[in-house]
C-alpha cells in the first residue's frame, strides 16, 4: 500500500472538519473527487494510521457506539483491523477521523519528502505558502509570491504544482483546510524562516493537545 497525495489531502479535510459528522458523497464534494476515490482515501487512510476509526456498525460491534462509549477505545488500541471490519468501515457513513498524534508527525516529517515541492514559472494563481491571505502580517514581507497555478486565479507569483489538481477548489470552499495546506506548502517550498514557522502551527492544527517535535 503506497499512500497518494489525495490522502494527505483527506485526512487534513478530516481534521478541518473537527468530528462532525459526515458522507462519502458530501467528503468527495468538498474535495472535488468521486465518491469512490474518498472510499479508497479512507480506506489507505486507515491502513497507515493517519486516520483512526470513528466508531464501527452496529453489524460489526454488535452494538451502536454511542452506547458504548468504550467501544471506540478498545478499537484504538487494536493494531490492524480485519479485511471485513475495513470493508464495513469504508463503507458507513463518518466511519473515520484524523489520527492527531501520527497525522501530525507526518505532516512535519515526513509528506514533504513523500509529496515534493515542485516550484513551476511565474503565473495567475491562488496564494499558498507565506502568500496565503492567512499569513498576511506573520511571515516576514519580502519573499515572492507563490500561487497555484489557477485559470480563475487574482495573484501573480511563483507557480507551486499544487498537492493534488483539487487544491485550489477544495481550500477556496474551507479556510482551514486552505489554511493547512498553505502551511504544508510554506514547510516543503519556502525558506528556513517560513518552515520552521510552518512546522509549528501546522502541528499545532492538526494536534493541538500535544507537541510535535520538529528538526
Amino acid at each position: 500500500m503506497q499512500l497518494k497525495p489525495q490522502d494527505f489531502l483527506v485526512a487534513l479535510k478530516l481534521v478541518a472538519w473537527s468530528g462532525q459528522r459526515w458522507t462519502y458523497a458530501a467528503l468527495a464534494h468538498a474535495l472535488g473527487l468521486s465518491t469512490s476515490e474518498a472510499h479508497a482515501c479512507v480506506k489507505r487512510g486507515l491502513q497507515a494510521g493517519l486516520l483512526a476509526v470513528n466508531a464501527l456498525e452496529a453489524a460489526v460491534h454488535g452494538a451502536v457506539a454511542a452506547h458504548e462509549p468504550g467501544a471506540i477505545y478498545r478499537l484504538a488500541r487494536r493494531t490492524r483491523l480485519s479485511a471485513s471490519e475495513l470493508t464495513q468501515v469504508v463503507g458507513g457513513d463518518n466511519p473515520a477521523r484524523a489520527n492527531p498524534r501520527n497525522l501530525a508527525e507526518f505532516a512535519v516529517h515526513g509528506a514533504k519528502y513523500a509529496f515534493p515541492a515542485e516550484k513551476l514559472g511565474l503565473t495567475l494563481g491562488v496564494p499558498t505558502s507565506h502568500s496565503a491571505p492567512a499569513f498576511a502580517g506573520v511571515f516576514a514581507p519580502g519573499s515572492d509570491a507563490m500561487v497555484w497555478p489557477h485559470a480563475e486565479g487574482a495573484v501573480r507569483g511563483i507557480g507551486l504544482r499544487p498537492l493534488h489538481p483539487s487544491v485550489p477548489y477544495a481550500a477556496m470552499q474551507d479556510a482551514k483546510l486552505y489554511e493547512m495546506l498553505a502551511l504544508f506548502d510554506a514547510l516543503r517550498a519556502g525558506r528556513a524562516r517560513e518552515r520552521g514557522m510552518a512546522a509549528q502551527r501546522l502541528a499545532a492544527l492538526i494536534n493541538p493537545t500535544q507537541e510535535v517535535a520538529h528538526g
